[in-house]
């Protein structure tokens, strides 16, 4: 029961990571078109959503390879989630006739 609850822990990890990563870069992407110094909204994003990622999985892998598998794959569900939260608000923004186009 005990592997159970520890497994259940990593999948809700990775799902928790992912969306940070995913919608931080999200809304880095939109915060980094709009700003004078892009540059730096980037790098500054990747160099902060990696490192978080990076050391959730540590923590939560703690030298057990089932674990970081799970995180992986609630990881992954996350982007998944994030990407088809996104694209329906970015339908939504988008007026009709203009074909996506700005």
């Amino acid at each position: 029961m005990n592997e159970i609850m520890s497994l259940a822990l990593a999948v809700v990890t990775g799902i928790l990571l992912g969306v940070i990563f995913f919608g931080g870069l999200w809304w880095t992407i939109h915060k980094g078109v709009e700003s004078k110094r892009p540059g730096l909204w980037f790098f500054g994003s990747l160099l902060l959503r990696t490192g978080i990622a990076l050391v959730g999985f540590y923590f939560i892998g703690n030298g057990h390879w089932e674990r970081m598998m799970v995180c992986l794959l609630g990881f992954v569900m996350a982007r998944i989630i994030v990407n088809k939260m996104t694209l329906r608000r970015e339908i939504k923004q988008t007026p009709i006739g203009t074909g996506g186009q700005p």
